[in-house]
């Protein structure tokens, strides 16, 4: 995972935090957007607008998971980077 994780970063992905405020306010990755999960299809548009792909992270991966299968059924090139501590170290 962490080669695709790098191979995203270099094609200048957005990381995406899905988790919540409390939880974001604990630790992030560095220039990373934060949208929480629940919100992610009322921003699909904003999302879009970046034209660029995306990383999605939360705590364990499975919230990451479920954003990363919605942002990629709506034509989004994104994958699930687990962990925000995963991408964290490629940053």
């Amino acid at each position: 995972m962490s080669t695709e994780i790098k191979d995203y970063l270099e094609k200048g992905a957005i990381v995406l935090d899905v988790r919540t405020l409390e939880e974001w306010n604990e630790g992030h990755v560095s220039g990373s957007k934060h949208i929480v999960l629940t919100v992610i299809p009322l921003e699909l548009e904003q999302i879009k607008s970046w034209g660029k792909p995306v990383i999605a992270v939360c705590r364990s991966g499975a919230r990451s998971g479920q954003a990363a299968q919605f942002l990629s059924n709506n034509g989004i090139d994104t994958i699930n980077g687990g962990p925000w501590q995963n991408v964290e170290q490629h940053v």
